[in-house]
């Protein structure tokens, strides 16, 4: 399977195009936001877990970044309610289940460099905000090696953003509010992927935008 395999082009899913497809574990669905292979894939997804569900033991052959969306998520290691963010480098294993409110989750698959080999667990309701360089702008740094940084953003509403150059691409899921740039406008629930070189100006809108941001990670088109 090839979606949204091209990094050179843009991508963008709005919640108004989910389609959730069962995966091979009854109780789990994904949402598809760009894959390279089947079964086992460079994968990109939103994973809904039913309540009281769970996924077989499995080994991250090229490593799990999660973001957990809502309800509670759990394994062998501990539980993770909503906000947690996880890196589970690769060789890493773990039994994943669920409680009586399910859980989703934003889940990242095979995009991890070998030499990333720390595991990371980030309660982001507990971590302190900085200052994002303008007024109006917060930031909440979740990870950074090599060329790529994953943090969340926190947007005032009508912040006035300067454009933003992606030289490795930039991947953003919108979690809360919304936001609009010269090519579209992205509610809660929306995710946008530029291009390594890629450009915009985000402007929230009058709820302001709390964003997952994720750049410097995709390979040269």
């Amino acid at each position: 399977m090839r979606l949204n395999a091209d990094f050179s082009r843009r991508a963008v899913v709005t919640p108004d195009a989910y389609r959730w497809v069962a995966s091979p574990t009854p109780g789990v669905e994904r949402m598809m936001l760009d894959r390279i292979g089947e079964e086992v894939a460079r994968a990109t997804s939103l994973v809904r877990y039913a309540p009281n569900s769970d996924f077989p033991r499995h080994e991250h052959g090229g490593g799990e970044e999660i973001l957990v969306l809502d309800g509670e998520f759990a394994d062998e290691h501990g539980r993770y309610p909503a906000g947690s963010y996880l890196r589970n480098p690769i060789g890493t294993a773990h039994a994943p289940r669920v409680g009586a409110e399910g859980a989703t989750l934003f889940v990242k698959l095979h995009q991890f460099s070998p030499d990333d080999t720390e595991r990371k667990v980030v309660d982001t309701r507990a971590q302190d905000w900085r200052p994002g360089g303008k007024s109006g702008i917060e930031v909440m740094p979740l990870h950074d090696f090599q060329d790529e940084r994953v943090a969340l953003e926190r947007w005032a509403p009508k912040a006035r953003l300067a454009p933003r150059d992606y030289r490795g691409g930039a991947e953003l899921l919108v979690l809360e509010g919304g936001f609009h740039d010269e090519e579209g406008d992205y509610p809660a629930g929306s995710w946008l992927r530029l291009p390594p070189g890629g450009r915009h100006t985000p402007s929230p809108g009058a709820d302001g935008a709390l964003v997952y941001v994720k750049m410097g990670h995709l390979p040269p088109g």
